[in-house]
C-alpha cells in the first residue's frame, strides 16, 4: 500500500458506450487468448479505443509491457483505461495506479484485496465486462450510463477463450 497511498489519480469517466464497445472489440478480435486460453491480454485505450494491444503467459508482464509501451512513446495516462484478461489482483491494482491510469477494467473477476486496495486510491475497477454485464466494486462516481442496453449483444459463446464455454 506505501507503492501507492501517496498518489492521486487523476478524474475519470467511463462511458458505458466506451465499455460496451472496448468489449465488443477485444473480446472479439482474434487473440492467442481466445485462440489457447492460456495467455493473458493486456489493452491500453483511450476512451472506447484500443491504443496498445500486450499480451503474455503471465498477466503482470503482460501489463508490465504496457507500462514500457506507455514509457517508450512518453504517452499521458490521465484518460487511459487498461482492460485485461487476468483477475483484478491487489498486483494490477498497484500496477495501474502506478502507472497514473485512474480506471482498470477485466472480463474476469476480482480478488478481495484488489478490491480494497482500489477503494482505498480511488480506482475506478469493473470487473465481469461481457456482452452487456459488468460489475464495478470501486469508482462507481466515474461510470456515465449513455448507452440503451437494447443496442448492445450478448457475447457469443465463440467469443469466448478456449475451454471456457461455461464461465458465467
Amino acid at each position: 500500500l506505501e507503492a501507492i497511498s501517496d498518489i492521486t489519480l487523476p478524474p475519470a469517466e467511463l462511458r458505458t458506450s466506451w465499455l460496451y464497445e472496448l468489449t465488443r472489440k477485444i473480446n472479439t478480435t482474434p487473440s492467442l487468448y481466445l485462440e489457447a486460453g492460456a495467455i493473458h491480454g493486456c489493452v491500453l485505450c483511450r476512451e472506447g479505443t484500443p491504443i496498445c494491444y500486450m499480451e503474455d503467459v503471465g498477466r503482470h508482464n503482460a501489463v508490465d509491457k504496457i507500462a514500457g509501451w506507455m514509457y517508450r512513446h512518453t504517452v499521458d495516462p490521465a484518460d487511459k483505461i487498461i482492460y485485461t484478461t487476468g483477475r483484478l489482483t491487489s498486483e494490477m491494482t498497484i500496477k495501474t495506479v502506478r502507472m497514473g491510469i485512474p480506471i482498470l477494467i477485466s472480463r474476469s473477476g476480482f480478488t478481495a484485496w484488489g478490491v480494497a486496495l482500489a477503494r482505498q486510491v480511488g480506482l475506478t475497477l469493473v470487473g465481469r465486462a461481457r456482452g452487456k454485464r459488468f460489475t464495478v466494486l470501486s469508482g462507481q462516481e466515474r461510470i456515465v450510463f449513455d448507452q440503451d442496453l437494447a443496442s448492445v449483444g450478448e457475447e457469443a459463446p465463440r467469443h469466448r477463450r478456449k475451454g471456457a464455454e461455461h464461465d458465467d
